[in-house]
């Protein structure tokens, strides 16, 4: 059925490994391939036969048997010689884990992987690690990380985040820990970068979250903190939605208006911008709210520093007069991180990169159906989105 001969010629092992012998269950649709050694090294011993799963032969399973060869070394040690077709700790060759990790970065499903590669789910899994560990052990130690977001994202029900750090232009995750305290947050940018990295990072952009804030300041005290204008227009649109809230018992016709007022205006229905220029006619306190977002919508991307503070503050008083409690209130919060809200003002960088990413790393929890353990979490976002050379040396 399948010769020495022709697995020989396909597997390419090198002059001193020979396919000996090879057996077929067709009942189990498994080709079991035997491999000997036949270099010039000077035996000791032979190991236990061992058994590694390689690509399917067909529509049959395909394992490659040896009993590697033990040399004795100068010292009085003996050693084991590493196959060329697998690493020594691992029961899969290089090929197979490659493609593994091309049909999981296709399917985006570790469950799915595991049903098309005939294997099980734990396999699948253990290569998912491995190849992130890998790939990180690769990144080069001296890149230079200019611009970098910070931003949280649960993982789990209840109040389980997780810390996950970017490159600003790309959206490239560069590291991700559980937690989203200060504590978590430090530990976040030691593990991303050496002490020279850190001094290379011109600005880290985020939200108001103090735990990152005060993270920034301790390990990157260079970094201009900018803090993101999604973030910062997100505060504007939930007040307004307060300020809807309390005038709806009110007024009826502020019912069923909550889309009408938070959407882009260009993005609203038909039936929304109707619903919209009644509530602009009828100046109710949540069109001035509106108005108040975005009026500071419009302010960014300013040629000073100083030119924005002044923007800002005319646009604070402007707030504080209109009595809007709950827009006073968001207007405070931006006066009292001022100095990372000008930045923002004054900045063309943002935390647009990372809200993508967010939206792709909820994607992933969905199609996984949910992360239990952080481990399996950091290490799925960092196998899709680490932009990391997971692939096994000796894969070709």
């Amino acid at each position: 059925m399948f010769t020495e001969q022709f697995f020989d010629l396909l597997l390419n092992f090198g002059a001193d490994w020979i396919v000996k012998s090879v057996t077929t269950n067709l009942e189990a649709s498994e080709v079991e391939i035997f491999v000997e050694y036949f270099g010039s090294a000077p035996i000791y011993d032979y190991a236990p036969q061992r058994r590694w799963r390689h690509l399917d032969t067909m529509q049959f399973q395909t394992f490659i048997n040896c009993r590697l060869p033990r040399v004795k070394l100068e010292n009085g040690q003996v050693k084991t010689l590493s196959p060329p077709w697998a690493d020594k700790h691992d029961r899969h060759s290089y090929l197979f884990e490659s493609a593994v990790i091309s049909l999981l970065k296709a399917t985006r499903n570790q469950t799915q992987t595991a049903k098309l590669m005939r294997c099980s789910f734990d396999l699948v899994n253990r290569i998912l690690h491995s190849a992130t560990v890998r790939g990180l052990a690769r990144r080069e130690a001296g890149t230079v990380f200019e611009n970098v977001s910070i931003d949280e994202k649960s993982f789990r029900k209840g109040h389980s985040y997780a810390s996950v750090l970017s490159e600003a232009e790309t959206g490239c995750v560069l590291e991700v820990v559980e937690g989203r305290t200060k504590k978590a947050s430090e530990t976040l940018l030691e593990k991303a970068f050496s002490e020279e990295q850190r001094k290379a990072v011109k600005t880290i952009s985020m939200d108001l979250w103090q735990a990152f804030i005060g993270a920034a300041r301790e390990k990157l005290p260079q970094a201009q903190i900018v803090h993101d204008k999604f973030h910062l227009i997100k505060y504007l649109s939930e007040a307004i939605d307060k300020v809807r809230r309390r005038e709806v018992k009110e007024h009826i016709e502020l019912k069923e208006s909550r889309y009408a007022l938070l959407k882009n205006k260009e993005n609203l229905t038909e039936k929304q911008r109707i619903k919209f220029a009644e509530i602009r006619a009828a100046n109710f306190e949540v069109s001035r709210a509106w108005e108040a977002r975005e009026t500071f919508r419009e302010v960014f991307e300013n040629a000073s520093v100083e030119e924005s503070h002044l923007i800002f503050l005319e646009w604070f008083e402007a707030v504080k007069a209109s009595g809007i409690k709950e827009v006073i209130k968001v207007a405070e919060m931006f006066s009292n991180h001022l100095s990372g809200v000008l930045n923002a003002m004054t900045s063309s960088l943002s935390n647009a990169m990372a809200e993508r990413l967010n939206g792709k790393i909820q994607l992933l929890k969905s199609i996984g159906r949910g992360y239990r353990k952080f481990e399996n979490f950091r290490s799925a976002i960092l196998f899709f989105y680490g932009q990391l050379d997971l692939f096994p040396l000796n894969s070709q």
